[in-house]
């Protein structure tokens, strides 16, 4: 496990090199390939069951859609299209986590209610600092509004039974939220800049990393 998660992070940061020297093509393997390392952990991790199966699902949809947000560089002419169909691709990952472990929350319609009024106000907070198009706007309320719905199921669980595996979920998710925060902003921002994409990027590998880890101790509760 320690190996998989070393060689994800060596993977990403090579990721991060490539792509700062525009080798975009190298960078899209190098990607990739630390994509498909979080995936073989959590397929490591798994015990089988169906919510752990549904979590390495939501793994695999991760990094397919990690390829496809950096093939718009790639196929600059369909670029967009490309980014919106990574984040429908992101996006039902989401759902497939969210689906997972909300059998365990005794308390979902409250999440629901919480994670509705954040979204509200983080999509408030957000519009007033990016361009975009409508079509990414649309994206990034359903997008947005999933993982903070998924984040506040996480939370609730971690609350109502504390416990490993609801403690690196509710994180990884944590993690997963913020990256995408700062990729929005760092996206269709004033201004991109690279230290923006490095924080993108470590949070996101590293909770991707906790939520596949998660599985190890789903067992023991």
């Amino acid at each position: 496990m320690l190996f998989l998660i070393a060689l994800c992070l060596s993977f990403a940061v090579a990721f991060l090199w490539q792509e700062s020297r525009e080798k975009y093509t190298a960078a899209v393997v190098l990607k990739g390939l630390a994509s498909l390392c979080f995936v073989a952990l959590g397929l490591l991790c798994s015990d089988g069951t169906q919510l752990a199966r549904l979590v390495v699902f939501g793994l695999v949809l991760g990094c397919i859609a990690d390829v496809l947000l950096n093939l718009r560089w790639v196929f600059p002419k369909t670029g967009q299209l490309i980014f919106l169909v990574g984040i429908l691709v992101f996006l039902s990952g989401h759902i497939l986590y969210l689906a997972a472990i909300l059998p365990l929350s005794a308390h979902w319609a409250a999440c629901f209610a919480i994670g509705a009024i954040l979204t509200a106000l983080l999509m408030v907070w957000i519009f007033k600092r990016i361009t975009a198009k409508r079509a990414f706007k649309i994206f990034g309320v359903f997008y947005i509004g999933a993982i903070m719905l998924l984040n506040c199921t996480a939370v609730g669980n971690l609350l109502a039974a504390p416990s490993a595996f609801t403690g690196l979920f509710a994180t990884g998710a944590l993690l997963f939220l913020v990256s995408d925060i700062v990729l929005i902003l760092n996206t269709f921002g004033a201004e991109s800049r690279q230290s923006l994409r490095i924080t993108n990027i470590g949070l996101y590998y590293v909770g991707q990393l906790l939520i596949a880890l998660s599985l190890r101790f789903l067992a023991s509760g």
